[in-house]
Order: structure tokens, then sequence, then C-alpha cells
């Protein structure tokens, strides 16, 4: 019996209402499905990607393909889930926050909101202040936001 035989005899991946596998990223679950469409055209038995990609979803224990891509393609990265601790340096200023929420947007991106425990002067003239306590930004992987300060700075540095 093939690896991918046993994927599809296991039965959903679901005790109750628990997974109780981690879920694969979207380009992992597609790799998984051309796995699965390379040892069928093997053993002789073809299927197609579509088909493919909707037994990888049933052995994650969906229903079919198209739930499976919506609730892997939404999650935000380990560590950054709403409730979450998060430190580090938005303009260039120390900070601790709790995430309120985190939306996944493309693979290694996540949009955070953050509500700071103390908020932030982002101005930095003496004559002029402006606070903020909650921030809404856009992180990649390596932690840090897109947009940066004239010097070249992230606006926003996580500590990972």
């Amino acid at each position: 019996m093939s690896s991918q035989d046993k994927l599809e005899t296991n039965g959903p991946a679901v005790q109750g209402s628990r997974r109780t596998r981690a879920l694969p990223t979207p380009a992992e679950a597609k790799a998984l499905a051309g796995r699965l469409r390379d040892e069928r055209r093997a053993a002789g038995h073809p299927i197609g990607h579509g088909q493919a990609l909707e037994i990888v979803a049933r052995t994650h224990g969906f229903r079919d393909w198209n739930t499976m891509a919506a609730a892997i393609g939404n999650r935000a990265p380990e560590g950054l889930r709403a409730g979450a601790r998060a430190t580090g340096r938005y303009l260039s200023r120390p900070f601790r926050a709790t995430v309120l929420s985190a939306e996944a947007l493309r693979p290694g991106w996540v949009r955070l909101v953050l509500d700071l425990d103390e908020a932030v002067d982002v101005v930095t003239f003496e004559s002029f202040s402006n606070w903020r306590k909650r921030l809404r930004v856009e992180v990649g992987p390596e932690g840090h936001s897109r947009e940066r300060t004239s010097d070249g700075i992230p606006h926003l540095v996580l500590d990972l």
C-alpha cells in the first residue's frame, strides 16, 4: 500500500471538531496533490490534479478542496494569532502589544492589528506629539513592514 493509499484510507483528520494533524500551507497541500498524482500514474491509475486536491482535502478533514483552501489560506503564521503577545519597534520606539487580529494576506505576509500596552509617540518634533495606541500593519516573513522611514528603517519590526 502506497503512502497516498494510506493517506486516503486513514479517513478525515478530525476528532470531534478538533483537527489531529497540523494543516499544510497551500503550497504544501498542492505539492502533496502532485505527489499523489505521480504515485497514481506510476501505479497505472492516473488521476487529475483536481481529484488529487480533493483527496488531500478529505485526508485533512475537509469536505472538499475549496473549504480547505479557504481555511489554510486565511491562517496567520504561528505566534501571530489573536490574543498572542508581540514585542518589537514601531518607528524606532520599543513596544509591547496584544495581537487583536491577524489575517494572512499571501505567503509569509500577515495584516496585524496590535493594541500597544503603552501609546507610542509617532512624531519626532519636540513641540508636537501624536500618540498611537493601536496599529494596523502588514508584516512580511522577516518580521517587518514594507513601509520605511526616510532613512530606510522599516516602520514596524517584530521580535521573532
